[in-house]
């Protein structure tokens, strides 16, 4: 009975040590970056209405929701997603305040992932919202930031990697494929399954678009893919989007920034409110994307207020399992301080001494010196302080 109360849920795993300090390091470096950026923390709370994500345009895909009841009945969420939530903040509390937004945040999303898929259910992001800005400054902008916050970590091969879902969306409702297909497609280009994606399009009646479609996957490298672009998809439509990309590919050259930087025609993000330019941030070793974001004009209006937004988010964990090769391994004390009898009020003065010259000092919670000598031995404590009438140091290595 009960055994459940030995382990952690599926998807979710204890933090300790050196994977706590890592992740704390991954959070202050990038807070530091953001608040020194205009940004302002937001907190939204952990549980949400589940109609916070059950838009019929923008919504959530509700198998991947973890829900619960409230004592009325009412259907709750854990949040699966922190960007709908800071859109309804934006759109009831923050209505009046003066636009752009420049929101940050720093909590966990709560998905449920396929059994065996190594994938956590527990996530825990760091990112930014610009609201009620538009326009090819503010993307830019967010292109920068995100590059920054990476690079704020101590990485030392990171890249971003650049797309509009303008492609995806133009092509895809050419063709009028119903919900179903038009996820099949998606996830195909996603995992840039040729083969599969290939059978599936040639079934199509609309071969322009479709052929279209095929080539998106294979569209990705420097500057070259927008010519390529250009020459080979055969549709005006896109020509806007391509034109957006090459002046922000641009812009992040001139930075210095262009050998962090890639083009993919093919990201096509599950997410379905984005509306514009798309980005992913990977980190050399790391087999999952580390930082997602994106432009999504329309989202706002689903909490009745339309305006433009942009944002991102970065995986705390993913980044912070980078650093952990260079973090100290679960770091001791300097010193241990031991009071004999009647003299812990001393010990503990001496503690805070110690603390202000910047020492790590740990009280000894043990009845005798030997005893304390031989916690100290198994933590590996280097000296012990005893302290009565006088203040002994005693060195044990």
């Amino acid at each position: 009975m009960h055994k459940n109360k030995f382990i952690t849920p599926e998807g979710t795993r204890d933090i300790l040590f050196e994977d706590c300090a890592a992740r704390r390091k991954v959070e202050a470096k990038i807070k530091d970056l953001f608040i020194s950026r205009g940004f302002s923390e937001v907190i939204t709370p952990g549980i949400e209405f589940y109609d916070v994500f059950s838009s019929e345009s923008h919504g959530v895909s509700q198998e991947t929701i973890y829900k619960l009841i409230d004592h009325k009945g009412r259907l709750l969420a854990l949040k699966p997603d922190l960007t709908m939530p800071i859109a309804r903040l934006a759109a009831t509390r923050l209505r009046d305040q003066a636009r752009p937004l420049r929101l940050y945040y720093s909590q966990n999303i709560y998905t449920m992932t396929p059994a065996l898929t190594g994938r956590s259910d527990e996530v825990p992001q760091i990112g930014v919202e610009i609201i009620g800005a538009g326009g090819k400054r503010t993307d830019l902008e967010v292109l920068v930031l995100a590059l920054e916050a990476l690079q704020s970590c101590e990485l030392d091969d990171f890249r971003l990697e650049i797309g509009h879902i303008g492609f995806f969306s133009t092509l895809i409702q050419k063709l009028h494929l119903d919900t179903e297909q038009t996820e099949e497609v998606r996830t195909l280009i996603q995992n840039k399954n040729y083969p599969a994606l290939n059978d599936m399009l040639d079934k199509m009646e609309d071969k322009k678009t479709a052929a279209a479609l095929k080539k998106l996957p294979a569209l990705f490298g420097g500057e070259e893919v927008l010519d390529e672009a250009a020459s080979t998809l055969d549709c005006p439509e896109l020509m806007p989007f391509l034109d957006a990309l090459r002046s922000l590919y641009h812009s992040l050259a001139e930075l210095g920034l262009g050998d962090r930087v890639s083009l993919d025609l093919g990201i096509v993000n599950r997410t379905d409110y984005y509306t514009g330019i798309v980005f992913k941030g990977y980190i050399e070793g790391l087999g999952t994307t580390a930082l997602q974001g994106g432009r999504y004009d329309s989202l706002l209006s689903d909490y009745g207020k339309d305006e433009p937004a942009v944002g991102f988010s970065i995986n705390v964990d993913a980044v912070a399992k980078v650093l952990l090769p260079s973090m100290p391994k679960n770091p001791v004390p300097d010193v241990l301080v031991f009071a004999e009898e009647g003299y812990e009020v001393k010990a503990l003065l001496e503690i805070r001494k110690l603390v202000s010259h910047g020492f790590c000092a740990e009280f000894s919670t043990f009845d005798t010196f030997d005893e304390s000598r031989r916690y100290a031995v198994k933590r590996g404590i280097p000296t012990v302080y005893v302290v009565n009438e006088d203040l002994v140091e005693v060195r044990l290595s």
